[in-house]
């Protein structure tokens, strides 16, 4: 017996922080696993309006079936609107009384759309139960990154904090550098390596965390300039990972940094200070402010 090969395509990958988009020759898919995959990801009004035409769709071919088989009693012959109404009323589940089946085959297609429409509704229901239990973070991370002097040594910031008024317990951040390296036999390599923060952890995420990746001899920024950075086609892919305190449910968020969000010589304005009675001011408005300072090369 052979078995079945599955489908063979072509897709983009879009990323709304990159500069560029990634096309995909040859990917193997499950339309529906797929398409489900998708409105999870989609926003509400996508996956409402998704669900409104799969509906409107499945009733219009109902009520061409209608229109063959007949037997509908009140319903004007050969009207397509008493046909498509009377379809919304099954599959609804409406049933008014005034229009109904009367013959065997308008029965007949009559259970059909009955169990199409306690699928579909099935489906509906638990992909939007699925939307709204989804715990999703909305992190805000300033627009640049900067390099500067830190007690005299020169460090990698960048500014990340939670646009929410909950907690991401036990956040933990991760910062992974991409450069493209030319191999000894003339290829292209892109070779991905961890930058190491000071301090990787937080015991709760609220609105603001400054990260810092010291440029010491073992950094893989050690010996760059702006000029290879470009060169490199460096880029810093940051990836933030906790527990939603509300929902108690795991959340993430993902940033990209390239080499034209770094710049050299600035630092992250302060955005907490102390009031004159003795209290901390945390003041968002500067969240992506930067401060320029001498440069600094390593």
């Amino acid at each position: 017996m052979s078995r079945r090969v599955p489908s063979i395509r072509s897709l983009t990958i879009r990323d709304p922080g990159a500069d560029y988009e990634i096309r995909v020759v040859g990917a193997r898919s499950s339309v529906l696993r797929d398409f489900y995959h998708l409105l999870l990801k989609r926003s509400w009004w996508v996956t409402l309006a998704a669900i409104s035409g799969i509906f409107l769709t499945a009733n219009a071919l109902f009520a061409v079936a209608f229109l063959i088989v007949g037997g509908v009693a009140h319903a004007q012959p050969g009207s397509f609107g008493d046909a498509f109404f009377f379809s919304v009323e099954t599959m609804g589940t409406i049933g008014y009384g005034f229009m109904y089946p009367e013959s065997p085959a308008a029965n007949a297609v009559m259970v059909v759309e009955s169990i199409t429409g306690l699928t579909l509704i099935a489906l509906s229901t638990g992909l939007v139960f699925a939307k709204f239990s989804r715990s999703t973070a909305r992190m805000m991370f300033s627009r640049q990154a900067v390099i500067c002097t830190l007690d005299g040594a020169p460090a990698l910031m960048f500014r990340l904090g939670n646009q929410r008024g909950n907690q991401i317990v036990d956040a933990q951040l991760r910062v992974v550098m991409v450069r493209t390296e030319r191999t000894a036999e003339g290829g292209t390599f892109y070779r991905m390596l961890d930058l190491p923060l000071t301090r990787q952890r937080a015991l709760s995420l609220s609105r603001s965390w400054n990260a810092l990746h010291l440029i010491d001899g073992a950094s893989p920024l050690s010996g760059e300039t702006p000029e290879t950075l470009i060169e490199k086609e460096i880029e810093l892919q940051i990836l933030v990972v906790g527990l939603d305190d509300v929902t108690m449910q795991t959340v993430h968020a993902q940033h990209r940094y390239f080499s034209k969000d770094i710049l050299w010589g600035h630092k992250l304005a302060d955005v907490l200070s102390e009031t004159s009675d003795g209290h901390l001011l945390l003041d968002l408005r500067r969240f992506h402010d930067v401060e320029p300072l001498p440069a600094v090369r390593t």
